[in-house]
């Protein structure tokens, strides 16, 4: 199931080559992760953001910006 809340050993964001080059995307959609990030640094809201993307649920987008990246 695609609605359920992520589970805190899941990664909301993945990294595929064959989707999208390798960019970051929320799990299961073909959303980049820096698109939320430039919604946010350009004064948008959680909201807008989740309005115009509904692949990505609420619990994914603030999962992933309070989950530190494990690739560092």
């Amino acid at each position: 199931m695609t609605d359920q809340a992520p589970n805190p050993g899941d990664d909301v964001i993945v990294k595929h080559p064959e989707i999208l080059g390798g960019t970051p995307v929320f799990r299961g959609t073909r959303v980049p992760f820096q698109a939320l990030l430039d919604y946010l640094e350009g004064g948008d809201t959680l909201d807008g953001f989740l309005d115009d993307f509904p692949t990505v649920t609420r619990e994914a987008a603030v999962t992933a910006l309070v989950t530190p990246d494990r690739e560092c």
